[in-house]
């Protein structure tokens, strides 16, 4: 862990929050928590080139959210879900402010129905 600030921060954070940030990518984690794939399997449902899925691949495994294999001629990924916690992790921190905030949203709903009655 390194300290960024006033928290404590896992190394390679921003990675893993910057492949997260991309729609593609989070479709590509969802369908290899089903299992491991090619990348001609990854990129069938896709509107995009296998060489685009290929550096979709390249940033999810650099953010250490997948791994790949050489398995013959195919290069199957997995998913490695392990370095999600560190970002659940780090949200988990803002859950109490979250609850908080909610908490607040609903006294205020309240007042506004019982002013409006």
């Amino acid at each position: 862990m390194e300290h960024t600030g006033y928290i404590k921060v896992p190394p390679n954070l921003d990675a893993i929050f910057a492949a997260l940030a991309d729609s593609t990518r989070r479709a590509i984690l969802s369908r290899l928590a089903d299992g491991q794939a090619s990348v001609n399997e990854i990129a069938a449902p896709f509107e995009i080139s296998q060489p685009a899925v290929s550096r979709h691949l390249k940033v999810l495994e650099r953010a250490g959210l997948i791994e790949r294999e050489i398995d013959e001629q195919r290069r199957p990924a997995r998913l490695k879900a392990e370095k999600m916690a560190a970002a659940v992790d780090w949200l988990t921190k803002f859950k109490a402010f979250w609850g908080s905030s909610f908490d607040q949203l609903d006294d205020v709903l309240i007042q506004l129905k019982r002013n409006k009655i």
